[in-house]
């Protein structure tokens, strides 16, 4: 299944697929840059096709676990200080989304949207630490029973050039349900309390709506 954020793409790119599929054997007429060609270009359709993505995830609702918003790599787990919302010292943890991950947002914990702002900004490499307040981003705050607020930000890398987010100030939202998206590489920051028990290491490859970022013991 493809997220609807692709479809106008996903449309135009098939049809120009077929398009130059019909027109390079009048073009060429050496069988193997015919052959060069015609692969190169099925490569590139597939490279659409998988970015825009959205496998269905079950997952059961959980107040006291923050689960990963989007699959990617952990690059960051520290204490630093939240200058846009919070204005003190968070726990942040980012996972970096190559070309190839599912790019789907999804909302770490149920809530209601305390504030979302959309930022226009550079286009940095996703991996750069200037790139959580330099480049395009949206932040949204969600408010949870156990957690109190959680701020999550939406970060687009060199690649990335659109940012969607579906979170608005007054929605209660639901925990995985679909956040957003990002277009061609990017990163999400998740900013929570201090003394947040994380469940990830640095390197850690996490999976959206299935790896569990951080618990609040229930007990």
């Amino acid at each position: 299944m493809f997220h609807k954020e692709g479809g106008k793409i996903i449309l135009i790119s098939t049809f120009s697929f077929t398009v130059a599929l019909l027109a390079t054997p009048y073009l060429f007429s050496n069988i193997w840059i015919l052959k060069g060609i015609q692969i190169t270009l099925l490569f590139l359709l597939v490279m659409v096709l998988q970015f825009f993505r959205n496998p269905k995830r079950h997952l059961e609702v959980n107040d006291y676990h923050i689960t990963a918003p989007v699959d990617g790599k952990v690059v960051v787990i520290e204490e630093v200080y939240e200058a846009e919302y919070f204005k003190d010292k968070r726990l942040q943890v980012s996972i970096f989304m190559s070309p190839i991950n599912v790019h789907v947002t999804r909302y770490c914990t149920s809530g209601k949207i305390k504030f979302s702002k959309y930022h226009p900004g550079k286009y940095l490499v996703a991996w750069d630490p200037k790139s959580s307040t330099e480049n395009e981003r949206t932040t949204v705050v969600i408010e949870n029973r156990i957690f109190g607020e959680i701020l999550y930000r939406q970060i687009a890398g060199a690649l990335a050039k659109r940012i969607v987010n579906y979170a608005e100030e007054g929605m209660v939202v639901r925990q995985g349900a679909d956040a957003g998206f990002i277009k061609f590489g990017s990163r999400v920051d998740l900013y929570l309390p201090l003394g947040t028990e994380v469940n990830v290491k640095l390197g850690q490859k996490a999976v959206g709506n299935k790896t569990i970022i951080a618990v609040k013991n229930n007990g």
